[in-house]
């Protein structure tokens, strides 16, 4: 069979992603049958920008499959430092793992490792592109909470100009029938023009842009907030004037739903309110919990080792 990536959502068939999440959710429920399906494999995270949660989500994913680990945590660490290419890098790693898992601050840079590399390259993020192993946990946790991921409002709050996220999910939600987005943003950070072009119209998804979350909650099925992303902004200025322009907090809460789940692809900075954590429709810390199974599930699928629960393979031969 030839090598599988996991680039962006679609890189998976809409099948094959329904199959992934029923995955994690039996691994979630039983973790014992899977613990050492991958003795013996070596997962390399090569991670050229900060992450805690991608990475030791990563790293716990392999290990509690019974594999290993290896790799860096900062492009100054590897020889990225020394103007190593990435198709190099990629090249090189295949011989010392089984499988790669890779953080990048530029939109692409995954897709050309996969294009080089000789075992399977899973984006772990790439600049303000794509997160598609996150996308994986949103919808599992989605799942989860209302039941089904089709006829659902959708809102979406923060910097959905940078929220790689947002991207991502939008474009898995819109495989699935009936679901509306609402994208609430300041001006300057509103979805951008490729996600219209390339996703919403050809698809003919229903979407509203505002910019008021207080006016849109009582309609929203799901909230995703996003952080407003220092990291993404060329301009300081610009970042403290946008910063802390949404706060989640007990009293705009109220104006949503009983039901309706909050989620975050963390880390938070002031979007969301502490107070928020003990009311029963905080759900990134589900999400945190999810990933470690869907990353497990991910590097079983493009491994191409069957669950020995069903004895069948996530991907399509």
């Amino acid at each position: 069979m030839a090598v599988r990536h996991f680039i962006e959502p679609n890189s998976f068939s809409l099948a094959e992603q329904l199959a992934l999440l029923d995955l994690a959710d039996r691994m979630e429920a039983d973790p014992a049958p899977y613990a050492h399906l991958c003795d013996g494999r070596i997962l390399a995270t090569l991670f050229y920008e900060p992450s805690t949660r991608t990475r030791l989500s990563f790293e716990s994913a392999m290990l509690r499959l019974g594999g290993k680990t290896l790799g860096f945590a900062g492009a100054q660490l590897s020889s990225a430092s020394k103007g190593e290419t990435v198709a190099d890098t990629a090249r090189v790693v295949s011989n010392y793992a089984d499988i790669i898992a890779m953080r990048h601050p530029k939109e692409g840079a995954p897709l050309r490792a996969s294009q080089c590399a000789r075992v399977p390259v899973i984006n772990a993020g790439d600049g303000g592109h794509a997160h598609p192993s996150q996308t994986m946990i949103d919808l599992m946790t989605i799942r989860q909470r209302k039941g089904r991921l089709d006829h659902l409002t959708i809102g979406f709050c923060g910097d959905l100009k940078f929220g790689r996220t947002v991207h991502s999910l939008t474009a898995a939600l819109s495989q699935f029938e009936g679901n509306r987005f609402v994208f609430i943003s300041p001006e300057e950070l509103r979805i951008p023009q490729y996600l219209k072009d390339e996703t919403l119209t050809p698809l003919h998804q229903t979407y509203k842009e505002t910019a008021d979350l207080e006016a849109e909650l009582h309609g929203l099925d799901v909230l995703y907030m996003t952080r407003i992303q220092q990291e993404r902004f060329f301009n300081e200025e610009d970042y403290l004037r946008l910063k802390g322009c949404y706060q989640l907090d007990a009293k705009t809460l109220a104006l949503a739903k009983p039901d309706t789940p909050v989620l975050h692809p963390l880390p938070r900075i002031d979007e969301i309110k502490p107070e928020i954590d003990s009311d029963p429709r905080a759900a990134y810390f589900d999400q945190v919990h999810n990933g470690v199974y869907i990353r497990m599930a991910i590097i079983l699928a493009l491994l191409g080792i069957a669950d020995p629960i069903t004895g069948k393979k996530v991907l399509e031969a």
